[in-house]
């Protein structure tokens, strides 16, 4: 095997992934995804109560923290065909809706943003500059030079120090960073900023779920009761703090992100021609508004895009065992019946399988790519590979004349002087990001208006406990419930049999984008995207391997799980 470089781990995301690219003097002619650590979460949860899975499935990630949880009970919803009151469908809109923007802002300026912006440049910015330059981009009240001038010092003095701490191990002073200075301190600001900001933004998830990370859930509804005369309930002082929450989030949307957003990619619009990859797109749908999973009322469409072809929207059925499967042949698993077929999630396994499968032992080189390489499967639609998360659902919404959407679109292009094809790249990719968060935080004020409605009118039910005891479930039954989590499309399905679970399987963002090839050595996301166009100034340094991972936001953490390295035996996860 030829050498090839190597990015491991890839930094500023959460979980562990390694990148191996095979390059063509400096460009990458093939790209290699791998999930380093192994997934067992679905072998914990057969046997137990459906009701209490939840709990378990929300502990995959800390970072997604909600989406997991939500995709389960809906899963057994599914299974057990629980209709929501409207109340906890609306409760459970916001808190995804919260859940996306503080992610997304996260994102942007503490995942991504640093592969665009040079912290060190920003030493040498002109304060008074750097205030002109975001008084002409935003009306954000903080922007006198004075503060920037203060920024500048706190950054002067981490660097002066010799420990730049939360800015360490960056590519600063790379020939591939394009900002001015000016742009650079006005970014460095925005990122100090934001994280105080997310501080408030979580607050939602606490007053609705109890807690931030992972709010607490029920079968049937939310676990929060709404009696406007109770301290220990959803009342109107409750009430009246959600609706800061959406206003303060909004206001931080609209005068610093999207605003920073527009003039950060002014000066990249190459790489609106970098970084795609397969071209083909999926949704699930999500976000009723009512109390049944109904796609007419979706926020987001369900469909998939093939070949860029906008025009024709391709029907999804999470049911049907021959569309969503998972492969293997380039993983270290086993299926019983052999590893050249596919298995829908329903019929899922979740068999580990290292040595005999390609696994190289520790420390290695590199991956023996021939054979398996990852810890992740690779999930495919109708036998084809797809990319889900934002860019996905916006072309979904593009191609279906969402008016805000094509309003976003179309001013975003028009602005950077790009074609509607810019959208299929890199910078697409985190430019929807963007604009989607602006359509969400938007889309909440309507669910909390249609909440305080519903209240207003005398319904304050959020649970329905028609369906909660076991006696009154059938001897099996089976149930997919589905959620577009930030970072795309979100599946777990689950097989009950005389009351417990009898089998379960996640199929995860991060899986469909960073997953391997499959036996038809057809790419994942992220390697077809690595091979999009993809020249490297500097092999030492491959900022662009950033750029196009980063734009993807990985949650390598949902995508695989934790073995103990002496026993083998599946790390177990203890609820209290």
């Amino acid at each position: 095997m030829s050498e090839r470089l190597v990015v491991d781990p890839i930094t500023r995301i959460e979980g562990h992934l390694r990148i191996e690219a095979q390059m063509d003097g400096s460009s990458i002619a093939q790209a290699y995804s791998s999930g380093t650590s192994v997934r067992g979460i679905e072998t914990i949860l057969k046997g137990r109560d459906p009701r209490d899975a939840w709990a378990f499935a929300q502990r995959i990630c800390g970072v997604c923290t909600l989406v997991h949880g939500m995709a389960s009970v809906r899963s057994v919803e599914d299974a057990l065909q629980i209709e929501l009151p409207a109340n906890a469908q609306l409760i459970r809109n916001l808190m995804i809706g919260a859940q996306y923007v503080h992610d997304h802002v996260m994102h942007f300026y503490h995942l991504h943003a640093l592969d665009w912006v040079d912290v060190v440049s920003a030493l040498g910015a002109d304060p008074k500059a750097t205030s002109d330059l975001a008084q002409s981009i935003s009306a954000w009240p903080k922007s006198s030079p004075g503060y920037f001038a203060d920024t500048q010092k706190r950054l002067k003095t981490f660097v002066e120090s010799g420990q730049l701490g939360i800015f360490a191990n960056g590519y600063w002073g790379h020939p591939a960073y394009k900002l001015p200075p000016e742009a650079n301190l006005m970014a460095v600001a925005h990122y100090l900023e934001a994280l105080a900001w997310q501080r408030d933004a979580a607050r939602l998830h606490a007053i609705f779920g109890g807690k931030n990370p992972h709010p607490n859930f029920v079968v049937g509804g939310v676990a929060c009761p709404i009696d406007l005369n109770s301290d220990s309930a959803i009342n109107a002082k409750r009430f009246a703090e959600v609706l800061d929450i959406i206003q303060s989030m909004q206001t931080f949307v609209d005068q610093v992100y999207v605003p920073d957003t527009l003039a950060i990619a002014g000066f990249y619009k190459d790489w609106a021609g970098r970084g795609e990859g397969l071209g083909n797109f999926m949704c699930y749908g999500d976000l009723p508004d009512t109390g049944t999973m109904d796609p007419a009322t979706f926020l987001f469409p369900r469909g998939v895009i093939l070949n860029r072809d906008l025009s024709t929207l391709h029907e999804i059925d999470i049911h049907d065992a021959s569309q969503i499967q998972e492969f293997v042949a380039h993983s270290w698993y086993d299926y019983d019946a052999g590893n050249d077929q596919g298995l829908h999630p329903y019929d899922g396994e979740t068999n580990l399988e290292y040595d005999g499968r390609g696994g190289v032992k520790p420390p290695y080189t590199q991956l023996d790519v021939d054979q398996g390489y990852s810890w992740m499967k690779a999930p495919r639609w109708k036998g084809q590979a797809m990319e889900v998360g934002p860019l996905a659902r916006v072309l979904m919404l593009y191609a279906t004349g969402h008016a805000q959407t094509k309003e976003l679109v179309e001013m975003t292009l028009s602005k950077l002087d790009l074609p509607v094809e810019a959208l299929f790249s890199t910078l697409g990719r985190t430019a929807a990001r963007t604009l989607e968060t602006k359509v969400m935080v938007d889309a909440m004020h309507g669910w909390y208006e249609a909440l305080i409605a519903n209240v207003k009118a005398g319904d304050t039910r959020t649970f329905d406990d028609s369906l909660w005891a076991p006696s009154s479930w059938p001897s099996e039954c089976r149930g997919a419930g589905y959620m577009e989590a930030p970072r795309g499309a979100l599946g777990h399905w689950i097989v009950i049999r005389d009351g417990k679970i009898a089998n379960y399987q996640a199929v995860v963002p991060s899986t469909w984008n960073a997953g391997p090839r499959d036996g038809s050595d057809q790419a994942g996301a992220y390697e077809a995207a690595l091979e999009d166009n993809h020249q490297l100034a500097d092999v030492k340094q491959p900022i662009e391997i950033l750029r196009t991972i980063h734009s993807f936001d990985p949650c390598i953490a949902c995508a695989v799980h934790l073995t103990d390295p002496e026993s083998g035996e599946q790390l177990r996860i203890k609820i209290s």
